[in-house]
Parts: structure tokens; C-alpha cells; sequence
């Protein structure tokens, strides 16, 4: 092994193990946090609770309600999920298939609609809610999100299409398989790794958003978990401890989501690398 490779090899190490500690550390801190009142917290903040306060759990769920938005949050992100792959498999089929004239162009938007800030359509967005009077509606955040999460679903899935044989589609076909029995029944499972890899951006995205649910949603019983963790402030006797809880407790599905399919986002990374 010569020594660039040893000294490659040792730089990826420690960034490895940087990276490691950067997202730990936090998650440790707040677990710690969430055991204590105020006072440990800022004068012993990595030491271990001297009275562990489980309370602040409670206070967390009881005053906030932490238990029912993470449930909201849930079924916004998996139905955003859902939405995103269903609408990208089918508009990234004749991107990727068919030689259309106008595709070509329409994926160039797609493209460039990766680029814009998605907050600049802040302002229309909400006139369009009243208009349609769709504020405190999950049907219309769920819209939203899918809408800023096609330009990348398109191009990733897109993509990952692009390296798959025509071949394949002309075997199919002679066999008597139409649009969507090659789409669903062919092309889908071959494209799973970056399906599952672009299911869990869109999750993560509609689980953490928080812009657009504090401007679309103002019911408390409707809360996504971003936006009920507002709650704890205006309170003139901030409490530190509940605040923590709630962190942990809506961190938890995300990690759980993590463990169980990062094998899969892994294989969809690396296939948008080769393929794409």
C-alpha cells in the first residue's frame, strides 16, 4: 500500500470520526438534558443528573402534547413520502423512456428548480391557502412538500433509469406489457435502492420542516412536531428540561427510520453515483 493511499486512507479516518462526534455529541447533550432542571443544565451540562427528573417527559407530553404532534408529524411525512415517489415514478418514466419532444425542456426545469429557495413562495402559497381556504389542512401541506420535493425526486429517480438497459423495455413490451406494467412491474423494483433513498429525503424534509406548518397550520391539536416546540416559548418561567424531552422524543422515529433502512440509502447513493 503505497503512502498516499495509508495517508487517504487516515484523512477519511478522522473526518469519519469527526463526523461521528459532531452528530452524537448533540443527541447526547440533549438526553442528559432532558433529565435535568435548569440549574444542572447550565452549570453541569455534561455531567449526569444528581436527581434524574422524568417529569420532564411528562411535562412534555401532557403540556405540549408532544405524543399527538409527533403522531401528525408521522402521517405528514409518510404520506409526503408516499405522494413524492408515486409523482416522481410517474413523471421520471417518459423523462427517462420516451423520446418526446418536449421532455428534454421539461426536465431542464425540473433542474433548474432545484436551485430556487424554496421560502421565496412563501408569500402565494399562503394567499392560495386562504383562496382556497386550506389553512389547517394536512391535504394542502402535503401538497406543498410534494411540489418542493419533485425537482429532486425526478432528477435522482430519473437518473437511476437512465442506467437501466432499454432492452429491458423492449423485452417487456414484446411480451405484452403496457406503460404502467413496465413502470410498476419492471422498472420499480430494479430502481428500489434509490426509491427508499428518495422516500426517506422526502420524510426527513416534511418531518423537520417547519416554515410552512407555522404559516399553514395554526390548530394546536394539528401541531407537526416543529411547530408545537414553539409552544415552549412566550412562557415567562422557561423550562429547559421538557423542552429537551421533546427533543428526544421526536428524535426518536427518525433514528428508528435511519437504522432500519440505511442499507438502502446507502445502494440508492451509490447507484445515483454510477448511474447517474
Amino acid at each position: 500500500m503505497s503512502k498516499k493511499t495509508k495517508a487517504g486512507r487516515g484523512i477519511t479516518y478522522i473526518l469519519a470520526f469527526l463526523w461521528i462526534i459532531a452528530t452524537t455529541v448533540p443527541l447526547l447533550l440533549a438526553v442528559l438534558s432532558s433529565f435535568k432542571d435548569n440549574t444542572e443544565i447550565y452549570l453541569r451540562p455534561w455531567q449526569l443528573p444528581q436527581s434524574w427528573a422524568p417529569v420532564n417527559y411528562i411535562r412534555a407530553i401532557v403540556d405540549v402534547g408532544a405524543l399527538r404532534s409527533i403522531g401528525n408529524t408521522l402521517l405528514v411525512s409518510f404520506l409526503t413520502a408516499g405522494g413524492v415517489l408515486l409523482v416522481a415514478l410517474l413523471a421520471s418514466y417518459p423523462m427517462s423512456r420516451k423520446n418526446i419532444r418536449w421532455v428534454k425542456s421539461t426536465y431542464t426545469l425540473f433542474v433548474l428548480a432545484v436551485m430556487i429557495p424554496v421560502h421565496t413562495t412563501l408569500i402565494p402559497i399562503s394567499s392560495l391557502a386562504t383562496i382556497l381556504k386550506a389553512k389547517d389542512q394536512y391535504w394542502y401541506l402535503i401538497l406543498v412538500y410534494i411540489a418542493f420535493n419533485m425537482a429532486q425526486s425526478i432528477f435522482l429517480i430519473s437518473g437511476s433509469m437512465n442506467g437501466i438497459s432499454r432492452e429491458i423495455d423492449d423485452a417487456a413490451i414484446i411480451d405484452g406489457c403496457g406503460d404502467f406494467r413496465l413502470l410498476f412491474r419492471i422498472l420499480t423494483p430494479i430502481c428500489k435502492p434509490i426509491l427508499a433513498t428518495e422516500a426517506i429525503f422526502a420524510f426527513v424534509y416534511a418531518y423537520g420542516e417547519l416554515i410552512f406548518s407555522l404559516t399553514l397550520i395554526s390548530n394546536s391539536k394539528l401541531y407537526t412536531v416543529s411547530r408545537a416546540m414553539l409552544s415552549f416559548y412566550g412562557d415567562g418561567d422557561m423550562r429547559l428540561g421538557p423542552i429537551f424531552a421533546f427533543i428526544v422524543l421526536s428524535a426518536v422515529p427518525s433514528i428508528i427510520v435511519y437504522v432500519l433502512f440505511h442499507n438502502q440509502i446507502q445502494r440508492g447513493v451509490m447507484n445515483g453515483a454510477i448511474k447517474g
